[in-house]
């Protein structure tokens, strides 16, 4: 016996990759339902072999529905995902309204497993930003081992990350560059993106952080250890697909890199590949399409004592988005709901 499975924002990148990702992994599905808003109804979206016409979010009843995955933004998730887990649908939600709600359990399976039994006060379940979702699978392993003090993270994140607008953006500008008359102005990001890059992902706060560096310090305290300090600096890349950090990690025992490596190569969600040679290393374009986030450079860091840096790349829309919400469900089913 299998579940009742709806995917709302199913025509979006987050929602398509959901429903392709139910299927690759043969999450146990009796029945599917794909929801859009009205101006998206009836678009035909992939589901396996089959093909789904999408239906009206406003028009539907989450009633005898099991699991709700969630990829509509925060406006569209406060008004419809209340509704549902009202109507005893369980809902597993990518955007960031509940993040932060100390009633709802925010979950990387590979961290923190045990949080979904949490999911009961508010029947939802949070999916981390997507930048947080890669570095936290790498760090509580070692965190496990050596114990971190603090983390410096920059990252390099895609354009994906943004939505389907600001793939079409960095394509226009991109072509703009080569052929006359086919310029392309900025309008999803505040400056150009092709053959650029932009120190500015979300609103800026008082603090001079934007909001993106704020939610990788927050989710990374709440998902894997409060005394850990985090600071960020994301930056957005012209790359489409996949999103890359560098990570000095501050321990509070020596870790030696070579046995960090041996524990990453253990821990779950986790492909190591580090060779000290042209090429030895993975890039954004290798991840993509991937589940595994992949880590690479891992080495001393001399300048300080117990001190390490590592490279990170991850497909965002799989590790950060969609992948992280089925594995959820996934240990939803594991531990609590025991069906399919």
């Amino acid at each position: 016996m299998g579940y009742k499975v709806v995917v709302c924002g199913a025509t979006g990148n987050v929602g398509r990759e959901m429903l392709n990702i139910l299927a690759e992994r043969q999450f146990p599905v009796d029945e599917i339902a794909a929801l859009a808003s009205r101006k998206s109804m009836g678009t035909e979206v992939s589901f396996g072999d089959k093909t789904l016409k999408t239906k009206d979010l406003e028009q539907f009843d989450f009633t005898g529905w099991d699991i709700a995955f969630f990829a509509v933004g925060s406006e569209a998730t406060k008004k419809f995902a209340p509704m549902a887990a009202k109507a005893g649908c369980i809902v597993i939600d990518n955007s960031s309204l509940y993040r932060y709600d100390p009633d709802v359990p925010l979950v990387v399976p590979e961290v923190n497993p045990e949080a979904v039994e949490d999911y009961a006060k508010k029947n939802i379940i949070a999916n981390p930003n997507c930048s947080t979702a890669q570095m936290v699978v790498v760090l509580k392993p070692l965190h496990d081992r050596a114990r971190i003090k603090r983390v410096v993270v920059s990252t390099y994140q895609s354009v994906s990350g943004t939505g389907k607008e600001a793939i079409d953006e960095l394509w226009d500008q991109t072509k703009g560059m080569y052929v006359p008359g086919q310029e392309r102005e900025p309008k999803v990001y505040p400056k150009q993106i092709a053959f650029n890059v932009i120190p500015h992902i979300d609103s800026f706060m008082d603090s001079g952080d934007t909001r993106e560096e704020w939610k990788m310090v927050a989710e990374t305290k709440k998902i894997v250890d409060p005394a850990i300090k985090v600071t960020a600096t994301c930056v957005r890349v012209p790359v489409f697909v996949g999103h890359s950090e560098a990570v000095n990690i501050e321990f509070e025992d020596f870790l030696d890199e070579d046995e960090a490596r041996d524990i990453l190569r253990e821990a779950p969600g986790i492909l190591v590949v580090d060779k000290r040679e042209d090429g030895g290393y993975v890039t954004p374009v290798e991840c993509v399409g991937e589940f595994a986030t992949f880590v690479s450079r891992i080495r001393q860091d001399s300048t300080i004592e117990n001190g390490l840096n590592l490279w990170i790349v991850s497909d965002n829309l799989r590790k950060g988005a969609a992948l992280n919400a089925v594995q959820i469900a996934e240990t939803l089913g594991a531990r609590v709901l025991k069906k399919g």
